[in-house]
């Protein structure tokens, strides 16, 4: 018998998504496969249509379902969470998740510092810094872009580390601990080039996240990640 919090019976349509939830959550849907129509839910539950649609809407709302017009309803991919108000590194992420993670490196070199980098970093432009670019894997899938510059002064040795080894936030942590971060969070469309590096259409959503990290008074880093909005969320957790 489902109820609700405050002892009262559910409503006809949280069993509903109950019921498809404890499916999914028991492997009994896995991510991908299609599940009953609403013909078919209308007929195992005995509830009207209006209610079986209301459970598959707000369950699709929630990311556990994804709706494909004239084809189906079917289990979503579980999508990765990233702190959005803490640092980690993401190799961190994934692995609390039991997943594996690799990195692919390409582009790891020393520039000098345009307009924008110099501003960024609060050095003079002009100035000696490091850039490297970098495509992050849960499973084999690309889940994110890593495309940060570095203030050489500060992380002298940053090329001389093996990123597929570690990643930059494990070793700038390590060599200029955090004392203050910036996150500035932005929904984009990606480039042609960002498309192809994530595996993803030309038109599917996107997060940005611009993140600034200080030890004691030097800005140690600027970051662009960009991750496929299908793939990931972020999550963040405050009191005051």
């Amino acid at each position: 018998m489902f109820s609700s919090r405050s002892g009262a019976p559910a409503p006809f349509y949280e069993k509903v998504k109950q019921a498809i939830s404890d499916n999914i959550a028991a492997g009994v849907w896995r991510p991908h496969d299609r599940i009953p129509s609403e013909a078919e839910l209308v007929a195992q539950f005995g509830f009207s249509r209006m209610t079986v649609n209301r459970a598959l809407r707000e369950l699709t709302d929630e990311g556990l379902l994804v709706r494909l017009q004239g084809v189906g309803t079917f289990v979503a991919e579980p999508k990765g969470q990233s702190a959005l108000f803490e640092i980690h590194s993401i190799a961190d992420e994934i692995a609390s998740r039991q997943h594996a993670h690799r990195c692919e490196v390409l582009m790891l070199e020393e520039t000098r510092a345009d307009a924008n980098q110099a501003a960024a970093l609060g050095v003079a432009e002009g100035s000696r810094i490091y850039h490297s670019l970098m495509v992050h894997y849960e499973n084999d899938i690309p889940v994110q872009i890593e495309d940060r510059c570095v203030n050489a002064e500060v992380v002298p040795a940053y090329l001389q580390q093996d990123y597929t080894a570690t990643t930059p936030h494990a070793y700038l942590s390590l060599i200029a601990p955090l004392t203050e971060g910036e996150h500035i969070v932005e929904a984009v469309k990606a480039t042609g080039e960002e498309c192809r590096l994530l595996h993803i259409h030309e038109h599917d959503p996107c997060l940005r996240i611009l993140r600034r990290t200080w030890s004691t008074s030097h800005i140690v880093s600027h970051a662009r990640l960009l991750f496929p909005g299908a793939r990931y969320r972020l999550q963040g957790h405050f009191t005051s």
